[in-house]
């Protein structure tokens, strides 16, 4: 095994699969550098390499034999590749193209099921979706421009977007995938038109609580008329001299207090003219309240 320290899972799943370990075949971690060696001196029958399908790496791996047509290496399909990876989802199932690694003859000489291992960008859940939407428009865009170039780029493709994947893909990336990008208003239209709503619906609230805590403090002008209205309706159906002396001091304590207001500038404390009227008519039907009262005590002697 080429990379065995990196590639220790892939023997696992092999072992396992097909029961390697009863057969008696045992593997071996091999430097890249030592691998034509060990294959020439027979220290080993077989070789795993994983890499990618680019020119680059397959090269190497040609260059690991003879070039002629006696020794064209062999290669071993993984038949039971679409189980493994049915168990083990990091691997899939993958059909490597006829003549990949020779033409002529093909080597292949057929496409040939073997296991592929993906290399993933991820990120953190956390990361803001724009910014990954971003960031995954920019690499697809280098991976285009680049193409040329650099053919390996031509593996490089899009992730699994279904919600049962292996990796779950981060939602910003599925928005470009699956070009659900969405338009400025279609983020902030629903902000735009509600935030009004919003406001005018706090400052109709502010409202109703200023008028509730208000209403704890000095009457306002109309307030203050109506509790003098109201205490001229006591006046008039009281029937006890003492209830009119408290009268007189609830009297009191609302000119004393409008007058308080007006001194210090209030707009909504009475002015003197209102102040002196209602006082007077109130003084007035006491005087006539207590007029009547005694003449219906006197009465009630005299009989």
């Amino acid at each position: 095994m080429i990379g065995g320290e990196t590639n220790q899972k892939i023997v696992r799943v092999l072992t396992d699969e097909y029961d390697l370990g009863r057969a008696g075949v045992t593997f071996k971690n091999i430097a890249p550098p030592d691998a034509r060696r060990a294959l020439e001196s027979r220290q080993v029958r077989a070789m795993i390499v994983v890499v990618p399908l680019a020119e680059k790496y397959l090269s190497l791996v040609r260059g690991l034999f003879n070039q002629n047509a006696m020794t064209a290496p062999v290669l071993i399909p993984i038949e039971s590749a679409g189980a493994i990876a049915e168990k083990e989802r990091a691997y899939e199932s993958f059909d490597v193209p006829k003549g990949t690694l020779r033409g002529s003859p093909p080597v292949p000489s057929d496409d040939l099921t073997t296991l592929r291992v993906s290399f993933n960008v991820v990120a953190r859940k956390k990361l803001d979706n724009d910014l990954v939407t971003d960031l995954t428009q920019a690499l697809m865009n280098a991976r285009r421009d680049l193409l040329g170039e650099l053919p390996i780029l031509a593996q490089v493709t899009a992730p699994d977007t279904d919600a049962d994947a292996y990796l779950p893909v981060h939602p910003g990336a599925a928005a470009h995938y699956n070009s659900t990008e969405q338009s400025f208003l279609d983020k902030w239209g629903n902000a735009i038109f509600l935030t009004p709503m919003i406001l005018g619906g706090l400052v109709s609230v502010l409202a109703a609580a200023r008028k509730f805590v208000r209403a704890g403090g000095p009457p306002t002008k109309e307030a203050a008329l109506d509790t003098l209205y109201a205490l001229g309706r006591r006046i008039r159906t009281t029937e006890k001299e003492s209830e009119l002396c408290d009268i007189e001091r609830e009297i009191d304590r609302v000119l004393q207090s409008q007058r308080i207001r007006a001194m210090s500038g209030d707009e909504n404390a009475l002015d003197v003219t209102t102040l002196n009227v209602a006082a007077h008519r109130l003084e007035n039907l006491i005087h006539d309240r207590r007029a009547i009262l005694a003449a219906q005590q006197s009465g009630k002697v005299s009989v």
